[in-house]
């Protein structure tokens, strides 16, 4: 069995593709690059460069490798600048996976693995997110990967697509020294690229209703969330069965201020975060439970916290250029 990777050379997309190598399952990418990093995509696997708007040339990757199944990850993935970019939004996240699943159809292949989002639940109204908590996206981006489950749901209905679709929320760490979170918007980058140009990171309110007053999330190894994908595709291809969606959640979370507290470990950089205002709409806790997904996916949290901060440090420290201070902190 090929398992074809839409936006492989992604963060998360290149651990699924390591994760997917590690079980004997041969993979091709598809990746744009539009934030991806072709040296992420490890020596020896096929890499397609290209948009999944492209139907012919997602037809031919499909036929060229014998892809049989579809872990799709490619999409934009930036909720605050979707608000700006509203239309560019839907034409990568739901025009895209139309034209993913035409092609799909159209070779024969019926099976795939949605990597989702967490952004569909928008601000819960319960501390704790199950798969039955409604769904009120309140971005474009949210909005977009609930239509994409949809058009999973759909399309199963009309052409027999077997399908899945896995939701998370904040995905740190690194599995690999060679594979590092890029993002200019997620939390962890954000406070290494800080640390490294010498700059305080910033906590956005510390006020809230929780036992340290910043907010708390649910904070997911990037590993963690590779294999999930690895096992579902798995189900898929044995033909057993599957729910619709799976939430991949600590069941816990952890506080804005833990972060800071474990990102100073792992750096060994001693900081005082500063503190800024809230953010408009930041809901006090969001956390999801994985228990559905630790019944069918074997999901469960194999790293700690420390772990991750630890990991993704020395990712981006190995893999990008880095003062000579930073580099001498790995050795500690």
């Amino acid at each position: 069995m090929t398992w074809l990777v839409t936006g492989g050379a992604g963060y998360i997309g290149a651990h699924i593709v390591r994760a997917l190598r590690a079980a004997g399952i041969d993979t091709v990418v598809i990746d744009d690059l539009s934030s991806g990093h072709a040296s992420f995509v490890p020596e020896g696997v096929p890499f397609v460069k290209g948009t999944i708007l492209d139907r012919e040339l997602v037809v031919a990757a499909l036929t060229d490798h014998g892809v049989t199944g579809v872990i799709h990850v490619a999409g934009f993935k930036y909720a605050g600048v979707s608000v700006s970019r509203p239309l560019h939004t839907y034409e990568q996240n739901v025009t895209g996976t139309a034209i993913l699943l035409d092609a799909m159809q159209q070779v024969g292949v019926e099976r795939m693995v949605f990597s989702s989002s967490a952004a569909v639940y928008g601000t819960p109204g319960t501390e704790v997110v199950t798969e039955d908590t409604p769904k009120h996206p309140e971005s474009p981006y949210g909005e977009t990967k609930l239509i994409g489950e949809w058009l999973l749901r759909d399309q199963g209905v009309a052409a027999g697509l077997r399908h899945t679709s896995l939701r998370y929320f904040n995905v740190v760490g690194s599995g690999d020294d060679t594979v590092y979170d890029s993002s200019p918007f997620n939390l962890f980058p954000l406070v290494i690229e800080a640390l490294l140009a010498g700059r305080e990171p910033s906590i956005n309110g510390d006020d809230y209703p929780t036992p340290d007053g910043t907010a708390v999330r649910d904070y997911v190894h990037v590993s963690d969330v590779a294999a999930a994908h690895v096992a579902a595709a798995r189900r898929l291809e044995s033909g057993e069965p599957l729910e619709a969606a799976y939430n991949l959640g600590s069941g816990d979370g952890a506080s804005v201020r833990r972060i800071m507290t474990v990102m100073a470990e792992a750096s060994g950089v001693d900081f005082t975060p500063a503190i800024t205002a809230r953010r408009v709409g930041d809901p006090a806790r969001i956390v999801a439970s994985g228990d559905l997904a630790a019944r069918d996916l074997d999901w469960k949290m194999r790293h700690t916290l420390s772990h991750m901060a630890e990991s993704a440090w020395a990712a981006r420290i190995r893999a990008a250029d880095a003062p000579e201070w930073a580099i001498a902190s790995l050795a500690r």
